[in-house]
């Protein structure tokens, strides 16, 4: 897997203000927009077909563009029902393969639901499961980073302690941060400069640098109640304090992707961007 030279800013899948919507259309939009990173979609299912994929790749790195990718919505490696899980597999390592084909670099996903059950018991299940992902991936040659990601309901698997357990465990595994789905699963707290120095900390602690060296970052607006995130918001509608989380991000030297998942998706990219290369450290 190549490492980052920098923290690159893009957006949640194809630009709105693409002309003549496409996967290479976007992807030269994100471009023309001053952006260099843009996240594939897959959430519906993975949509692009591998001959696409090549050209993806082609156009991607020409315009130096970093590719990452969004897997499907439906996937709990924690279900009760094993076809569930097994069909869950198969959505990540897809995923995985065609970001492969496409030159991408991190495929993230959420992992589970803990369905009432012991969360340590749901942890060890869904290492299992992820373990065998990361095998077969292993065994295509294909090499991406797989990210559970932090999730923004307490329903749902996928902690900040749970996934750096998991990286700490598993071989190609690192956590994506999305720090709006972190503020809403925790009821409005991780809004503060404080409180990411703490989570940056702990990932370098736990993780080594090469874990900031290497992020993969979801940030948006939220709406959110006592049981989680409701939907995503832009950032000047929202309580998120993003021009400190900017700052703490370049204190902190991360690289990365910053993926923008505001429904103004290239507005919030383009926002976050100026707004980090304007602070001195």
């Amino acid at each position: 897997m190549f490492r980052m030279e920098r923290l690159r800013f893009g957006t949640a899948g194809i630009p709105l203000s693409t002309p003549k919507r496409s996967t290479i259309n976007g992807i030269i939009q994100v471009r023309n927009l001053g952006l260099d990173a843009m996240e594939l979609e897959f959430v519906r299912g993975v949509n692009l077909k591998p001959e696409l994929a090549k050209k993806v790749k082609y156009v991607a790195r020409k315009h130096d563009v970093v590719l990452t990718a969004h897997a499907p919505y439906y996937i709990n490696l924690n279900a009760k029902e094993k076809a569930k899980v097994e069909a869950s597999k198969r959505r990540i390592i897809e995923s995985a393969e065609r970001l492969h084909q496409a030159g991408g670099w991190s495929v993230v996903f959420h992992a589970g639901y803990y369905l009432k059950q012991n969360p340590e018991r749901v942890y060890e299940r869904i290492k299992a499961e992820l373990k065998d992902v990361v095998k077969t991936l292993q065994e295509g040659g294909v090499e991406v980073w797989v990210r559970p990601e932090i999730t923004g309901k307490p329903t749902q698997f996928g902690s900040l302690k749970e996934l750096v357990k998991l990286s700490e465990e598993l071989e190609m595994v690192l956590p994506t941060i999305d720090f709006a789905h972190c503020h809403a699963r925790n009821g409005g707290k991780f809004n503060t400069a404080e409180e990411w120095r703490e989570v940056l900390s702990f990932m370098e602690d736990r993780l080594g640098r090469d874990a900031l060296d290497n992020m993969h970052i979801h940030i948006s607006g939220i709406n959110y109640t006592s049981k989680g995130e409701r939907n995503h918001l832009n950032l000047q509608e929202s309580d998120m304090n993003w021009e400190d989380l900017m700052r703490v991000l370049k204190e902190f030297r991360v690289k990365g992707v910053v993926i923008s998942e505001s429904p103004n998706i290239e507005g919030d990219a383009l926002l976050m961007k100026r707004k980090y290369e304007e602070i001195k450290v």
